[in-house]
């Protein structure tokens, strides 16, 4: 183990921190502008598919016709679906099949949002040890009084403020987008159900 390698960073205080922090939050911000887009294009998706199957030709090329649009996960699990039949058996099996190859692409970089929610506070915390640790080490080499400990530590605590103010909207953005992705599938699910059982 390197100790002065760990000193050194030891005494070097939380600024880097909260960089690496402000970094997190400018990619957290990229991920849910990017999630928000994909998510209100499948509620535009699901829309179409929802008017075709209440258009009354609820078949293929109703679907087919409303892709042409734009695609989506609910017309590509309706397409799955229809095509199968109306057995109830495989019905099941066709739309739970097709709603599990759909939810890595809802769900893609939701872990990164759940990643730094879980651990920006952490992250910030690290900064304001750091930050302590340089203040009292300041004061140790120092002739001055306990304003160098204080200003210090008032410094440190940012860290730990930037950390909450990075992790509050990651955990918010990740259940929102979680629920979206359930919601859609489960509708989704309901609108095709509903439209096999009517007579072909």
């Amino acid at each position: 183990m390197n100790v002065p390698l760990v000193s050194a960073m030891a005494y070097s205080g939380g600024d880097w921190v909260i960089y690496l922090l402000l970094a997190c939050s400018i990619l957290a911000v990229a991920v849910i502008v990017e999630r928000g887009i994909v998510v209100y294009r499948e509620n535009k998706a699901l829309g179409r598919l929802a008017a075709a199957l209440d258009s009354g030709s609820a078949d293929l090329k109703a679907i087919d016709k409303a892709a042409q649009v734009g695609d989506g996960a609910a017309l590509r699990v309706a397409r799955a679906a229809f095509s199968a039949g109306r057995a109830r058996g495989e019905i099941d099996e066709v739309l739970n099949e097709a709603a599990n190859r759909e939810r890595p692409g809802l769900e893609k970089r939701l872990l990164i949002l759940g990643t730094l929610g879980n651990n920006a506070p952490f992250i910030g915390l690290l900064g304001t040890v750091l930050g302590v640790i340089k203040a009292f080490h300041d004061l140790a080499i120092t002739s001055a009084g306990p304003e160098v400990v204080m200003s210090g530590l008032s410094q440190a605590l940012v860290a730990t403020a930037t950390g909450l103010f990075v992790a509050i909207p990651c955990v918010i953005a990740f259940n929102f987008f979680q629920k979206k992705t359930r919601d859609l599938l489960s509708e989704t699910d309901t609108l095709c159900r509903s439209a096999l059982r009517r007579p072909a």
